[in-house]
């Protein structure tokens, strides 16, 4: 693109301005830098949650009823859609490493206006900003970790985007709970103001971490991609087997992406690329309508409905959030063990049977109860078991997400575009595709609660069925796979539910045999349908 040969000389200069410090190439550690934009996810949503029923943040921001709680809450979600749609236009020309930081920037500024917001518009400006910034880091750093990680342990490097959100709301929650007992408008200023906090620390962490190999390649840097793919893989033995591997994919995928470098949003919907773009914005869209965000951003509303109300409603609350981190943990593991597809479907089943259960028992045992203007619905005090059967429910299902949809979307979708052409802005895509619908979940659960009560679950119910019958006829495997391995999938259109076995023989490559292999072949442009014969395309002498 002609913007990008205009921005060679900044993007240079920015990449030398992050290197001026010495790179550290403990992949453990990288991607607990990168993954600290999954923290701000993570605030971003237990943000809310604790003050929406306390009376200094009602009195502030006078009393707001169910429509604009729930933009107040969804504002956020609004900014991280735009966020994830522009994120590309950063993360191609300037690298993963520029996204992360103007992610970084955006949340430190968006997090000052909301700890300073004297009224509803200064609020929602505030989340609108940070959300930008969630935006740019929730579509790059699981791209970021996906491109470093080495094959056997992706899936765990994957997952610690999702760890690092469930931690998020569990710290944000701890921090909010401990500051409800403040008197004043100090209860909701100190923790919209300690958010701040993983921001910086991202900025700061951003100078020890190195740029993905696949974007230095793509730039031309073929010996600095080489350096960082053996010091992360093989401790800087360039001479490795994994690392050759690692390296003569990087160039034949590279080379077959040479010959349609103008790629744009528009031909991720290609003949070639669709079935893919459909089953990453799904796979982001099913994560949303699992309704795991309304138990997230809703909470107090949910334990209020089971007869919980004051303080007494923060505590199960503290616990759900606990036990949402805690699953997470060993669910890293499992991704690698069992495979997506197994996590996936387990989990749809779970949460759907839950969702029927909380429905159920709201059914039978509520009553009238016009609690808020929200809360319409209560179960009474002498019916304390079906109460708990909510709260169990509640939190069985938050383990199921956490050990399935939560930590498994943000590994796969970052996978399973496969080359590198369409990986950033497929990512992009299927980010922005689940903030839209973050944001239309935030926005309308309010009301929903207000008029249809506990039917409300049903619908979540019912789309668990519906992403359970998805995933099984449409979602490839993508465990243990090279990220080029998975674009053979769908270039030889395997059927998903046997792929989990399927497995290519991809030798190691000289330029030559590719260039020769390459040769033999067409490319099928993405943007028309054109047929263009490939050739090798010349070395970059200099790049970003």
């Amino acid at each position: 693109m002609g913007y990008e040969k205009k921005l060679v000389a900044p993007a240079l200069k920015f990449r030398n301005f992050l290197d001026k410090t010495p790179n550290l190439y403990n992949v453990y550690f990288i991607a607990s830098i990168s993954c600290l934009s999954g923290m701000m996810f993570g605030f971003d949503i237990s943000s809310m949650s604790v003050f929406i029923g306390q009376e200094p943040y009602l009195k502030m921001f006078n009393n707001p009823n169910s429509t604009m709680q729930g933009f107040i809450t969804a504002s956020m979600s609004l900014g991280s859609f735009f966020g994830s749609l522009t994120s590309t236009f950063i993360s191609e020309p300037f690298g993963r490493r520029a996204s992360l930081f103007i992610c970084g920037i955006l949340w430190v500024v968006g997090a000052a206006i909301q700890c300073s917001a004297m009224n509803r518009g200064q609020l929602i400006a505030g989340r609108i900003i940070s959300g930008w910034g969630i935006g740019f880091g929730s579509s790059v750093a699981p791209v970021y970790g996906s491109e470093l990680a080495p094959r056997k342990i992706r899936g765990f490097i994957g997952g610690m985007f999702q760890f690092s959100v469930t931690l998020g709301i569990f710290i944000m929650f701890l921090v909010g709970y401990g500051c409800s007992h403040i008197d004043g408008k100090a209860s909701f200023r100190v923790p919209w103001g300690f958010q701040m906090l993983p921001g910086l620390l991202l900025l700061f962490g951003l100078f020890f971490i190195p740029e993905s190999p696949r974007w230095l390649a793509k730039q031309g840097y073929w010996d600095d991609a080489e350096l960082i793919v053996s010091k992360i893989q093989a401790r800087g033995n360039v001479e490795d087997p994994d690392v050759q591997i690692e390296m003569s994919e990087i160039k034949e995928q590279l080379l077959i992406d040479e010959h349609a470098k103008n790629f744009t949003y528009g031909d991720l919907f290609s003949k070639k690329y669709r079935a893919r773009t459909v089953t990453a914005v799904f796979a982001q869209i099913w994560q949303q309508l699992t309704g795991m965000n309304v138990m997230m951003y809703y909470i107090v509303y949910i334990f209020e409905m089971a007869g919980f109300t004051g303080n007494t409603n923060l505590i199960p609350s503290l616990i759900q959030y606990i036990l949402n981190c805690a699953v997470t943990v060993p669910s890293l593991w499992l991704l690698d063990k069992v495979g997506r597809r197994f996590i996936l479907l387990t989990g749809a089943a779970l949460m759907m049977a839950f969702q029927f259960g909380v429905a159920g028992i709201l059914a039978t045992y509520s009553e009238p109860n016009a609690i808020s203007d929200t809360v319409r619905i209560s179960i009474p005090d002498n019916h304390k078991a079906a109460a708990k059967g909510v709260i169990a429910c509640c939190y069985l299902f938050v383990c199921s997400f956490a050990s399935s949809w939560g930590v498994g979307i943000w590994v796969y979708c970052s996978e399973v575009w496969g080359d590198s052409l369409s990986r950033q802005r497929g990512a992009a895509l299927s980010t922005s595709a689940n903030w839209i619908f973050n944001f239309a979940i935030a926005m309308f659960t309010p009301s929903s609660f207000k008029n249809i009560t506990w039917k409300t679950y049903i619908i979540y119910a019912v789309f668990c069925i519906c992403m359970f019958i998805h995933v099984f006829f449409f979602f490839p495997e993508t465990k243990g796979k090279r990220l080029e391995e998975i674009a053979q999938i769908w270039e030889e259109k395997i059927p998903a539910w046997k792929t989990a076995n399927w497995q290519p023989h991809i030798p190691i490559a000289t330029d030559a045999d590719l260039a020769a292999k390459l040769s033999t072949q067409h490319a099928e442009h993405a943007n028309g349908g054109e047929l263009i014969s490939s050739g090798t395309p010349s070395e970059k002498s200099q790049g970003v």
